[in-house]
């Protein structure tokens, strides 16, 4: 009896290794790699004859398109598409998409679209060093030096305690230390600027002469963000991903300083209210696309933004999970992406365990994280992530 095997290939790389192990003449292997590569493409909100121009096309090609009825018959105004083909299939589409007028920018997002999904490896540049990004899976301690943060809030409120506790990340494993001065625990308040200045500054000058990571800034804010670089912080965390401030837009960019760019639905105090989504992936990622637009107008180099799907910000218990499930839809915006789940309340509902009590829900949530595209995760346990994340990378980069 034959057997038969499913290969779940993934990358060009994965066909490229199958092949070459099977045998397969080189110019056979350049031929067949993009047809081993099958991809979903929605499009959204186009007009009813692009998307039978699509289906057209596409099932000339050898693929497929899936509209609604309304789509087929041209009595919506607007409706969505699923492309749905070999990487071969698209590569052949975009060619035929600029032979008709207003298409040729479908055709060029298709085309970036693959560009994007293909991509695994980041650089980002900080002032001291370059962060590779894709190879081993970087790892962010958190440093809330506030009272009020949701986990640790109160620990490391005095600053030696803070420093001190930066400084045993670093040597527990840490990539990067995030340091925050204000709580953005659901239902919290802003607090002023000089008291976000007052917590944060005294600790990045001091980690930032006894450690030799990059610190990041957890803030909104452009003046303090401004501060905390001029104190020895190399990169900026920003839950608004540039909604709340605009400002620190052009901070970055002055200095080409890395952005993270979060989403966030609302603010803080009122993120958990009445949570609702028409489409949850479609609403974050165009929330993204507006922050990128917003930082590289400002003239921030593309190359040096993040991004934060923001798990806990704005989420029900099942957004999370299927935000940490299908994390790969992020890889479209063409960034690197960071994913927070240390400790968070979905967490503990699913344990039914308060915040002490979830370090087992974290590490399987930051595993499956880093399978699923995760290039940075951010974590209040390091040691026990930096464990964790070692495993899921080998198993990632097994073969």
């Amino acid at each position: 009896m034959n057997l038969i095997r499913c290969l779940h290939i993934t990358s060009a790389n994965e066909a490229i290794r199958q092949m070459k192990k099977m045998g397969v003449d080189p110019t056979g292997v350049k031929l067949m790699e993009g047809k081993t590569l099958h991809f979903n493409l929605k499009v959204e909100g186009i007009e009813p004859r692009t998307a039978n121009l699509l289906k057209q096309e596409m099932l000339s090609l050898g693929g497929d398109v899936a509209v609604d009825g309304s789509g087929l018959d041209c009595s919506a105004r607007q409706t969505d598409a699923l492309l749905m083909g070999t990487q071969k299939h698209f590569e052949k589409l975009i060619p035929k998409l600029e032979q008709y007028p207003n298409l040729d920018s479908l055709g060029q997002s298709i085309k970036e679209t693959l560009k994007n999904i293909s991509k695994t490896q980041y650089s980002i540049h900080c002032r001291k060093r370059t962060l590779t990004l894709g190879k081993r899976t970087l790892l962010m301690g958190i440093l809330n030096v506030t009272p009020d943060s949701f986990s640790d809030g109160g620990l490391f409120f005095d600053k030696d305690n803070a420093v001190s506790h930066g400084v045993k990340m670093v040597e527990e494993g840490a990539d990067i230390i995030d340091i925050g001065g204000e709580s953005t625990k659901p239902g919290s308040k802003p607090i002023e600027l000089e008291e976000e200045l007052r917590r944060v500054i005294p600790v990045i000058e001091s980690i930032a002469k006894e450690a030799d990571v990059p610190i990041s800034i957890d803030t909104y804010k452009s003046t303090v963000a401004q501060r905390a670089i001029e104190a020895g912080a190399e990169i900026i965390n920003d839950i608004s991903g540039l909604h709340f401030d605009p400002g620190l837009a052009n901070v970055a960019a002055k200095g080409n300083i890395p952005l993270i760019l979060m989403h966030i639905r609302g603010t803080p105090e009122t993120m958990q209210k009445n949570v609702h989504y028409d489409s949850l992936f479609s609403e974050i990622l165009q929330y993204l696309k507006d922050s990128i637009q917003r930082a590289e107008s400002a003239g921030l180099d593309p190359g040096q933004i993040i991004i934060d799907p923001g798990i806990g910000f704005g989420k029900t218990l099942e957004d999370n999970l299927l935000i940490i499930k299908n994390l790969h839809e992020f890889r479209i915006l063409g960034k690197p992406i960071l994913l927070g789940t240390s400790r968070k309340n979905f967490i503990g509902k699913i344990l039914n365990a308060e915040v002490e009590d979830r370090l087992e829900g974290t590490l399987s949530s930051m595993a499956i994280g880093v399978l699923n595209g995760a290039h940075i995760i951010r974590s209040h346990d390091v040691l026990q992530a930096k464990k964790a994340l070692a495993v899921a990378d080998a198993i990632r980069l097994a073969g």
